[in-house]
């Protein structure tokens, strides 16, 4: 098992309703109830979750040259934003005040990606987080 886990994948798509269309028939269903999220979708056996975030890559923010472009076959293709986006966007959550564990992960995915480009991801963590944290708050 990995050092890191996340609670479910953040999806970026302009066909949301189809999306959840397509979620919907393979099984997937919207938590509810008192202290539920209702803005992803789950399953209930698989324990595994998606959630639309926006019709643009981190709002905009990402740089797209960055992107890994996953090919999928006659799926498709799948984009993951670069281990540096991954780790602003966790500080960015911490610094939110909504989720005080995103800066543990933040520390282990920056343990983990050696050959981080430093600069980028300085300015991504300053954008992230209003300008309130960098990478020297990553280091234990």
């Amino acid at each position: 098992m990995g050092r890191i886990s996340t609670g479910d994948f953040d999806i970026v798509t302009p066909w949301q309703a189809e999306f959840e269309e397509e979620l919907q028939r393979i099984g997937f269903v919207r938590p509810a109830g008192k202290g539920r999220a209702t803005r992803g979708w789950v399953h209930p056996d698989l324990a595994l979750g998606f959630e639309i975030v926006s019709g643009s890559l981190l709002d905009g923010a990402a740089d797209h040259h960055r992107v890994r472009l996953i090919n999928l076959d006659t799926d498709g293709s799948a984009a993951i934003i670069s281990l540096e986006d991954m780790i602003a966007d966790r500080v960015g959550q911490y610094a939110s005040g909504t989720a005080p564990e995103m800066l543990d992960q933040a520390r282990r995915l920056y343990e983990l990606h050696k050959d981080a480009d430093l600069d980028y991801m300085e300015k991504r963590i300053r954008h992230e987080s209003a300008g309130d944290y960098g990478i020297d708050d990553l280091q234990e």
